[in-house]
């Protein structure tokens, strides 16, 4: 694919993404958070990579990975976006330990979740797509107890009764400022 071309898929991408996103944290009352999510994927540094790493139907982070054995652009990201768990993550004496996240980077992180299984997976999508992802991954995340309870709950709860039920679930239930 010519350079041109990945450019403007990768932005596509990344911006459907993004409004994906930010309609589901506007359905739970996160204005701010729908607005300001992922912007940093425009940046140089993160684009730049996602044109070269391009795929359509994954990250193309993990792409990067593969080849280096590291990311660039995921380390720029993570270190700049709160809605992922390894943002919270801090280098002791005593090893990794992970702080609790807020429960609105929590609720964004599940926005994000969803969101992107719904980008990546197209009309494959199902309500249990972001559980099975978390699922397969879920044995090397380094996450504070209450964080990986709340996130686990509200993916299974999607995966039992749906969006809709899930997008009230947490307006009723979920306190978004502790």
């Amino acid at each position: 694919m010519v350079i041109g071309m990945k450019a403007f898929q990768h932005f596509k991408t990344i911006t459907k993404h993004k409004i994906f996103v930010g309609k589901l944290c506007f359905r739970i009352g996160l204005y701010k958070q729908g607005i300001l999510h992922d912007l940093s994927k425009y940046a140089p540094c993160e684009f730049m990579t996602g044109v070269h790493y391009y795929q359509g139907d994954k990250s193309p982070n993990s792409a990067e990975r593969d080849e280096k054995g590291y990311s660039t652009a995921w380390l720029h990201h993570k270190g700049r976006n709160r809605h992922h768990w390894e943002y919270w993550v801090d280098y002791t004496r005593s090893g990794l330990k992970p702080g609790r996240m807020p429960n609105r980077y929590i609720l964004e992180m599940f926005c994000d979740r969803v969101a992107a299984s719904q980008v990546y997976q197209g009309k494959k999508y199902t309500d249990h797509s972001p559980l099975a992802y978390y699922e397969g991954g879920k044995h090397s995340y380094i996450m504070h107890p209450d964080t990986r309870l709340l996130l686990e709950q509200l993916l299974q709860y999607l995966d039992q009764h749906g969006l809709d039920a899930t997008i009230q679930y947490i307006k009723q239930n979920i306190d978004k400022k502790r």
